[in-house]
């Protein structure tokens, strides 16, 4: 669990102004393990802070994508998901219920890593597709 202190050190750190929206934002995404909408998040903070606004909780969110503290994350050109685990991991989406779940870390294969010639890889992500296994319990077995 977060403390407010680890909230205000992370954004002091990063350089950002301390505001009770980015304070909000990033209480909100840390104190949740699921990958939210900025209009989640929205909806979620109006209903402590009346005074939040749309425009500032994607403001905030930029903001704190930028600083590197929220990891915005784009599937399919639906609305973007923001999360806040930074450790190294991966993403699997489930072709049928749509959730979203964060995936140990792995390299890229050296076969991948030797195509790319002389380019130079800034950072990777994968993305899984399948069932996940809520909806796999559901599938009919086939014969």
């Amino acid at each position: 669990m977060y403390k407010r202190e680890e909230i205000v050190r992370a954004l002091e750190q990063s350089g950002l102004r301390i505001t009770s929206q980015r304070f909000c934002t990033m209480e909100y995404l840390l104190r949740r393990d699921v990958h939210s909408t900025a209009d989640e998040i929205f909806h979620a903070i109006n209903k402590s802070d009346p005074r939040a606004s749309r425009a500032t909780v994607y403001n905030s969110l930029n903001a704190l994508s930028r600083a590197g503290l929220v990891r915005e994350i784009s599937i399919d050109g639906k609305a973007a998901l923001f999360d806040s685990n930074l450790r190294r991991h991966h993403h699997f989406v489930c072709d049928h219920c749509g959730v979203v779940e964060d995936v140990p870390w792995f390299d890229a294969p050296k076969a991948v890593r030797h195509s790319l010639g002389a380019r130079t890889v800034r950072e990777f992500e994968v993305m899984l597709r399948g069932s996940c296994e809520n909806c796999k319990k559901k599938e009919k077995p086939s014969c």
